[in-house]
């Protein structure tokens, strides 16, 4: 058995939930016999239920029961939550870089010691395994750790004597209230990337997360409070469409970061930019892994499993199309599909009695969305290897179990290769040359990640000159950045000019303020008098 490695990020904007108890609330509510948590909002330090009466079903992707309810903002929620973080920015904004990363380092603490409880909840809800759980809050809490190091990035530049007794400074100043919407696919991850950058820098938050696995939210929220962060400067709001508009266009919101479907980002994108603020909208992504004839095949078959099935396929830095560089096809599809077989999908919750590799997929109509597009490959003359639709899950028959699923023959025109398909579907292209898998990649819509594989360090160089993706691996299948670089794509995989985290983020969370400053020496007073003229630096 061979154990999937973790990655990546995105997804839709708007959906239904679900949710585990554990920590919160003493509220519950009973249906159809069975005791559900209420998955509520989070403003001022504490959770609150609102006045909108909408509520969405929660479910564990695992055995297909409700395991909980999640409120629907309204717009009145909306409005409290964003006047609650924008009362809370100017005291966080003003308080000392010193104490900021004091809590944020308290926070880090306690998330390295309780990590176990958000992962349970993770898995609970998302479906992905407790492993990878714990792997997606690693990766998050890497920008924890850079945003604990902060303080010498938010040192601005100072120039004495930039004119005859003239000084000239700058300084990096927060921008207020930010909003971050986010994914199901990781729901502590994604947020992770943008704020705690953002409330290092001395923003105020409020966090909008999907619907389908909120309960992270409020535990991540919780934590904040316990690590000695100001009520009002990590806030949740929990929703659909209702929830997001008022972010998008409240004067009171200065910035906008968005993880999600190209479609969505492109309305967020749209709409924010609009209302005139900042905003980074990273999309969706079709990721191609290139291997050369002279690769070592069992490292890329290894990683395509890795890359191509882990999570279930549901990130957006997945490796969905696999380009063959001919004469390597037929043995690197046979070890792949070799590898593949031994894979176990089942129920990833810890504790259970055999520990699965991968899990179900997140909702019933995901499932059956990604089903449909085995069907499609399959009718237009793809050849399909493995077929997930057969698969017999370790768990209850409920679940949203879909396997792995490998294709080869695949060509351009079908609608597999096409689109995005968010699920554990492996597709294999054959080209003849480099040149014509370079081409391949490039002519694209998206441009998040890709990788080579290859010995060749000739080859590993000109490709990562020229192809036309903003995150590459060699020999690397899923080129996710260290927290310190920043992570985003090109063309449809980003909307805006911004990536997140790293020094992009920085920049992105601050604004630039710059002073310039004359301060006269009564004993060498100079001689007053009027000019109108434009000042010259002398």
């Amino acid at each position: 058995m061979s154990p999937l490695v973790r990655s990546d990020r995105v997804s839709v904007m708007t959906d239904n939930s679900d949710s585990l108890s554990v920590y919160i609330c003493d509220r519950s509510a009973t249906m159809a016999g069975m005791t559900t948590s209420l998955i509520t909002h989070w403003a001022a330090g504490a959770e609150f239920t609102g006045d909108s009466e909408r509520w969405a079903d929660v479910t564990n992707p695992a055995t297909g029961a409700v395991s909980g309810r999640v409120a629907l903002a309204s717009e009145s929620d909306a409005a409290h939550v964003i006047a609650t973080a924008a009362a809370a920015a100017r005291s966080w904004g003003a308080t000392s870089v010193a104490r900021r990363t004091q809590v944020i380092f308290a926070f880090r603490e306690l998330l390295n010691s309780r990590k176990g409880e958000l992962a349970e909840l993770i898995t609970a809800e998302h479906g992905k395994v407790y492993s990878d759980a714990l792997g997606e809050i690693s990766r998050g809490q890497e920008v924890v750790e850079f945003a604990c190091g902060i303080a010498h990035l938010l040192k601005g530049g100072h120039s004495e004597g930039a004119s005859t007794g003239v000084d000239v400074h700058s300084m990096l100043q927060p921008l207020g209230v930010v909003g971050i919407i986010s994914p199901f696919n990781f729901p502590a991850m994604v947020p992770m990337w943008f704020f705690p950058v953002a409330i290092a820098a001395g923003n105020t938050v409020v966090l909008k997360p999907s619907e389908k696995d909120p309960s992270a939210s409020l535990w991540i929220a919780n934590l904040w409070k316990e690590a000695g962060l100001p009520d009002g400067v990590f806030n949740v709001l929990q929703g659909d469409k209702t929830a997001v508009d008022p972010l998008l266009q409240s004067p009171d919101v200065a910035a906008i970061s968005f993880v999600g479907s190209t479609p969505i980002a492109r309305y967020v994108y749209e709409e924010a930019s609009r209302a005139g603020k900042r905003v980074q909208a990273l999309g969706g992504a079709k990721n191609h892994m290139v291997v050369l004839p002279d690769a070592d095949l069992d490292l890329a078959a290894d990683a395509a499993v890795n890359a191509g099935y882990g999570s279930a396929g549901e990130r957006c830095m997945a490796i969905s199309v696999l380009v063959a560089v001919e004469p390597v096809a037929d043995d690197l599809v046979a070890r792949i599909a070799e590898r593949t077989r031994t894979l176990v999908i089942g129920d990833g919750r810890s504790g259970q009695a055999a520990e699965a590799d991968m899990g179900p997929l997140v909702t019933r109509a995901h499932r059956d969305k990604v089903a449909g597009y085995v069907s499609s490959g399959e009718e237009a003359g793809a050849k399909l290897v493995i077929d997930g639709r057969d698969v017999q899950a370790r768990g209850e028959q409920e679940g949203f179990w879909l396997g792995p699923t490998l294709f080869d023959h695949v060509t351009t025109d079908m609608e597999i290769y096409r689109e995005e398909i968010f699920g554990p579907v492996l597709s294999v292209i054959r080209v003849a040359s480099y040149d014509e898998a370079l081409a391949l990649v490039n002519s694209n819509e998206y441009g998040n990640g890709t990788a080579l594989f290859t010995n060749d360090g000739g080859a590993a160089r000109r490709f990562q000159n020229e192809v036309e993706v903003g995150m590459v691996g060699i020999n690397v299948p899923i080129p996710v950045p260290v927290a310190y670089y920043s992570f985003g794509g090109w063309k449809r995989s980003l909307f805006g000019d911004s990536h997140a985290h790293g020094t992009e983020g920085v920049h992105f969370f601050t604004r630039t303020k710059v002073v310039t400053s004359r301060w006269i020496d009564p004993a060498n007073r100079p001689a007053g008098g009027l000019e109108l003229g434009f000042p010259q630096n002398v």
